[in-house]
């Protein structure tokens, strides 16, 4: 009897118990010889020590701080699995920060948190950034992220939500290619989001203006944001603080009714939700020659396949064995690389535009996709 072929999460696993993670540290310096204990640590360091004391700015030239990102996280809204805690978080975190050092050759450090409130969250990462270059928040729930990261934009380095900031970026830049592909124009674009959570509301912000002249804002048709309960509009009474603020930039004719009834009609479709919301019947329902970016991990709200039966002209996910990976890992390293090398004290809304536009330039060369992938 044949073995049965293990998956990737079999072999995910294995991978992780071997290593006992993804990542650890390494010396930049030998530790041989008495000389290079003298010049690493006791008496040379002492002088390094006030060398840093005498001028601050000298941090960064002599220690990993002027390259080190913190990744920062309390467990509450990892992946698409949920509230599961700092603990399991980790093999995230840790993947992280081994992506900020193989493509932006940044110092990243996993910091997992037992605090939920924002003051405490926010407090812990006060007492922590003097040694680092700048902070990446990571799969803290909405709406606490919101808050976390308002409050800490007065750091001095670049703080950013990259399950917000970074999936817009990258959304932006497929978009930008797709509505070359398909010949429309942003500016009568009829766009669909399913998801009013922390990537919804990035991407609705980052569609208000996708123009990089300071004096022209290139702004997409039509915008509008559904929730589990269907569109966001002003007549609901259930929306709270956060997804009133979306409506600021989305639904401007107030439209009313289900995902699918909203659906109908429109260019684009955005998924940064839950899976299965879709069918091939709900995509014939779309503007001609449709653009469908469904981004749930790990189960888009429709696959691919059954996307271009209903007739999408492009398609999109968040999956790595799929083709047209709209993924954060395609603009947090870079960005943050950046941002440190050139010393800016925040991510701006320009610098991301200009990252997204920069990764719509790219000449991206396919990778041979598995064989018979199994995600689960």
């Amino acid at each position: 009897m044949n073995k049965p072929e293990t998956t990737v999460v079999d072999r995910s696993i294995a991978l992780h118990r071997q290593n006992r993670g993804k990542i650890g540290i390494s010396l930049k310096v030998p530790l041989e010889t008495s000389e290079d204990l003298s010049l690493a640590y006791t008496p040379g360091v002492g002088g390094v020590c006030m060398a840093i004391h005498n001028d601050p700015a000298e941090l960064g030239n002599l220690t990993c701080a002027g390259n080190s990102v913190a990744v920062v996280t309390d467990g509450s809204a990892v992946l698409g699995l949920g509230d599961i805690g700092p603990a399991a978080a980790m093999p995230v975190m840790e993947g992280k920060c081994a992506l900020f050092k193989a493509l932006a050759g940044v110092d990243a450090w996993p910091i997992c948190l037992d605090a939920r409130e924002p003051d405490a969250v926010v407090a812990a990462i006060r007492a922590i950034a003097p040694g680092f270059a700048g902070i990446n928040i990571e799969d803290i729930s909405a709406p606490r992220c919101f808050e976390i990261e308002d409050r800490l934009q007065d750091l001095g380095i670049p703080v950013m939500h990259d399950d917000q900031h970074g999936t817009a970026i990258v959304l932006l830049a497929g978009l930008l290619n797709a509505v070359k592909a398909t010949g429309k124009d942003f500016s009568t674009l009829r766009i669909v989001i399913s998801g009013a959570g922390a990537a919804g509301r990035a991407i609705v912000r980052i569609l208000r203006c996708i123009g990089l002249d300071d004096d022209a804002c290139t702004m997409v048709g039509e915008v509008v944001v559904c929730d589990s309960k269907g569109a966001l509009h002003r007549g609901r009474k259930d929306l709270g603080m956060v997804k009133e603020a979306i409506l600021e930039y989305s639904n401007p004719s107030d439209k009313a009714g289900s995902l699918k009834e909203i659906l109908a009609g429109a260019d684009v479709f955005i998924g940064v939700s839950r899976g299965g919301l879709l069918n091939a019947d709900d995509i014939r329902t779309m503007a001609p020659n449709p653009i469908v970016f469904a981004l749930a991990n790990p189960t888009p709200e429709i696959m691919p396949e059954e996307a271009h039966a209903g007739g999408a002209s492009v398609v999109a996910t968040g999956r790595s064995d799929f083709p047209n990976q709209v993924n954060n890992v395609l603009a947090f390293p870079g960005i943050f690389r950046g941002a440190i090398d050139a010393k800016a004290p925040r991510i701006t809304d320009k610098m991301k535009l200009a990252t997204a536009y920069a990764i719509a330039a790219c000449e991206v060369v396919p990778l041979p996709l598995p064989v018979n992938f199994e995600f689960y």
